[in-house]
């Protein structure tokens, strides 16, 4: 898609339409993400950055970098721009699917949380609410003025990160490290005849359809056995969250399967111009779709859907609300404890500093 000769032409009508419609279709995801982001922002600001906010920072970023994609491959397909070969499309390409990536990592960072924190004694005193700070900063509790100066000029070295959200950052990072390495090798093999840089491209896409494969099988995994344990509290509400929690898992496991096979055994992810499209462009259409809508946009969509709930103001923390894309209710926070405890499943779900401590039933 984005290596293109000096024999490259328009695309057809059918591919361009795709294309255009994709674009617009993550334009719109993108522009509820960060409408999103900013409501939710509006109601407690002071907490700083949560993982409600950062997973919709995320998905509004992903989905503007897919719309500057498909906008700027007709632009380099039918102006033949020499960069679009040299690594500019392949990073336009990749970006954004790695952004997704962490996206979808953090939503499973928290569901392992859920699911372990009986077993964690370093996570006893913590929310795991995904309106809990991200972020912790000890800016907020000075012990000395030289510390105060001293964090004040290194702001970056007061920023506390639990273990599972390092790792978050981590794998990011070395998805990252690797799309800038293999766009270094794609440049350098523009102009070096013995090394075939589209096939540098597919290896890339390989790996990546991998990790998304793998992602996608533990969401299913960590939503099945979610789901199993909000099965046993017996309540309407209750009922709602579980099927949010199968339904992201189901969403997420056939999505990324169907990319992946794509980024397998096609070349759409990383090389369709106009020489290697069928005749009409039907087939080449339907990939499009599958890989990128289905692959991409449907899961983003689905995730910003079932947290479009706001959080409850901040002046409101007694019982906030969770979130609810693994449960507002029953599984992230506050109001579950004393129902599951009752149901023979037991978590310590802690709100914010403070434990939420229903009230006496008779």
């Amino acid at each position: 898609m984005f290596f293109l000769g000096k024999g490259s032409c328009c695309f057809p009508s059918e591919v361009v339409g795709v294309n255009v419609g994709l674009a617009f279709l993550d334009g719109t995801v993108a522009l509820f993400a960060f409408i999103q982001l900013i409501r939710i922002n509006s109601r407690n600001a002071q907490l700083g950055w949560t993982r409600q906010k950062v997973l919709h920072l995320l998905i509004g970023c992903s989905n503007i970098g897919y719309f500057a994609y498909f906008v700027l491959t007709l632009a380099a397909s039918c102006e033949r721009w020499l960069c679009w070969s040299h690594s500019c499309g392949f990073i336009l390409m990749a970006f954004p699917k790695i952004l997704s990536f962490a996206a979808f990592l953090l939503i499973l960072s928290f569901w392992i949380d859920l699911f372990h924190q009986d077993d964690d004694e370093d996570y006893e005193d913590e929310d795991f609410s995904f309106q809990e700070t991200l972020l912790d900063r000890a800016l907020n509790e000075p012990n000395s003025t030289h510390e105060d100066s001293h964090r004040i000029c290194l702001p970056l070295r007061s920023i506390h990160v639990e273990s599972r959200q390092k790792l978050v950052i981590l794998v990011t990072l070395l998805m990252l490290v690797l799309m800038v390495a293999f766009s270094v090798l794609i440049w350098i093999a523009i102009g070096n005849n013995s090394v075939n840089s589209s096939l540098l491209a597919t290896v890339y896409v390989d790996i990546f359809a991998t990790a998304m494969l793998l992602l996608g099988l533990s969401l299913a995994c960590y939503g099945l056995i979610l789901w199993l344990k909000i099965r046993r509290v017996r309540s309407e509400i209750t009922s709602s969250d579980m099927w949010k929690v199968a339904g992201l898992a189901l969403v997420s496991v056939i999505c990324f399967s169907s990319s992946a096979f794509v980024a397998y055994f096609t070349k759409i992810p990383v090389l369709y111009y106009c020489q290697q499209l069928d005749k009409t462009g039907l087939y080449t259409c339907f990939l499009l779709i599958l890989y990128y809508f289905i692959g991409s946009s449907v899961p983003s969509a689905f995730v910003l859907w079932i947290t479009r709930e706001l959080p409850l103001p901040a002046v409101n923390e007694e019982i906030p609300q969770g979130w609810t894309s693994v449960s507002s209710t029953a599984i992230s926070i506050y109001k579950l404890p004393y129902r599951m405890k009752h149901s023979g499943f037991s978590l310590h779900m802690l709100s914010t500093k403070k434990q939420f401590v229903p009230e006496d039933v008779d």
